[in-house]
């Protein structure tokens, strides 16, 4: 079995395949002080909770965002699998059959993305990736990741509104029956759910503009679905395109 885990800023996501196939995910919060033991612990339980003995997995790719954990996570892999993971990054971009423009300053999710996106549409295509940051991360018409536009995601931006002000509390996101609030947290759900719907259909309308020809867009990331059912500019949603990204480019590491 084959397992991959993406540590993001916010949650580690996990994807266990069996014959190319996603079989079992999970999900944790992201806390960068945990050690590998800790990790470890919380790892086998889970997998035990699907059924799945540790001793089953026998590779593991690894991509993260949080340099403070790629070790510990690193040290994890090889203490409860027995195997030394492959981790995403410059020295395994190389091998991919998509080139990676600036491959130092890319996060390897995007690359996982933008891998996954491009082997689904076969073509020029934009991932919009609903995570911590808002990303954008362009295919062109050839075999290159051609840019990244990054903004705050909307839990980011929620968050900060409630941090730096002293009056705005802290809301759930979701999309309410009007742009117009009439209390304090129907206003704020309007204005970042409805106006980040503006912003993703002004970036993604502008970078198609320079791409020229045809473009398919797919959302991705925890924060999609919130926003996918608001636009007609998507033409696919996949929650797990990260995941299934680092299993096919597993076979090149």
């Amino acid at each position: 079995m084959l397992l991959v885990i993406d540590v993001g800023n916010t949650n580690i996501c996990g994807g266990v395949y069996e014959d190319g196939a996603l079989r079992h995910s999970l999900r944790i919060h992201t806390v960068p002080k945990k050690t590998e033991d800790e990790y470890s612990s919380i790892f086998r339980a889970i997998l035990s909770d699907r059924g799945i003995a540790p001793s089953r997995i026998d590779r593991v790719l690894l991509s993260s965002v949080v340099p403070a954990l790629t070790g510990a996570m690193e040290e994890m892999c090889r203490h409860l699998f027995g195997v030394a993971p492959a981790t995403l990054g410059p020295s395994l971009y190389s091998r991919l059959p998509l080139e990676v423009t600036n491959p130092r300053e890319i996060g390897a999710d995007l690359v996982a993305d933008a891998f996954a996106a491009w082997k689904k549409t076969g073509g020029a295509c934009i991932v919009v990736d609903f995570g911590t940051a808002l990303t954008f991360t362009c295919v062109g018409h050839g075999n290159a990741i051609r840019g990244v536009s990054i903004a705050p995601g909307l839990g980011t931006a929620v968050n900060a509104l409630s941090r730096d002000t002293a009056q705005l509390p802290y809301v759930q996101l979701a999309a309410p029956d009007s742009v117009i609030g009439t209390d304090t947290v129907m206003s704020i759900q309007a204005g970042v759910v409805h106006g980040y719907v503006g912003l993703v259909e002004h970036l993604v309308g502008m970078m198609k503009a320079e791409l020229g020809g045809e473009v398919k867009v797919i959302a991705t990331g925890g924060l999609c679905r919130i926003v996918a059912g608001l636009t007609s500019v998507f033409d696919s949603v996949d929650p797990d395109l990260t995941l299934n990204g680092l299993a096919m480019i597993a076979e090149y590491a």
